[in-house]
């Protein structure tokens, strides 16, 4: 009888670990869709209460902050049918900045890079972050111009592959 690594063992200490970065982030994300923070502390308690039930099925989801905003977001969605009077969440105007939701993006981005490979990772920030043009980063990175170009191509799908599905705005 071969050994099978304990996937549930792995997810449940995986979400022990990410619970601090966690945490601040899922209840940014609620507390600034509802209307008081005890129910955004509910729906956040919710949330790592389902999270925890999902670490523990024998074929568990891969634990990370985007997942956990995605539960977090059925956790609200959930919490406004319960409700007798269902009033939704009043959309902040179009041409309001929401900083939350930037800085959340921010972090969903930062956390995406981490899992690039580093000439992706690095072609990424060169370009978009430090806001190099595609000469300069072939300069600083020692390629060719039209070899950065395919090179930010392939970085741009492999981020694309790995960020939430619809992002946070």
């Amino acid at each position: 009888m071969s050994a099978q690594p304990d996937r549930h063992g792995d997810a449940a200490r995986a979400l022990l670990a990410l619970y601090d970065t966690a945490l601040p982030v899922v209840y940014g994300y609620l507390v600034r869709r509802c209307r008081d923070q005890g129910t955004a502390e509910d729906l956040t308690s919710e949330t790592f209460l389902a999270a925890m039930d999902a670490a523990r099925k024998p074929d568990p989801p891969p634990i990370a902050v985007p997942w956990l905003l995605g539960v977090a977001r059925h956790k609200l969605a959930d919490h406004y049918r319960r409700r007798a009077d269902p009033e939704p969440v009043a959309e902040p105007p179009v041409d309001a900045v929401d900083e939350w939701d930037a800085e959340l993006d921010r972090l969903v981005a930062e956390s995406v890079l981490t899992r690039l490979s580093d000439s992706h990772r690095t072609v990424l920030v060169l370009r978009y972050m430090d806001d190099c043009s595609v000469g300069e980063c072939a300069a600083l990175i020692g390629r060719t111009v039209h070899a950065t170009e395919a090179l930010l191509v392939r970085a741009k799908r492999a981020f694309r592959k790995e960020y939430p599905e619809g992002g946070t705005s």
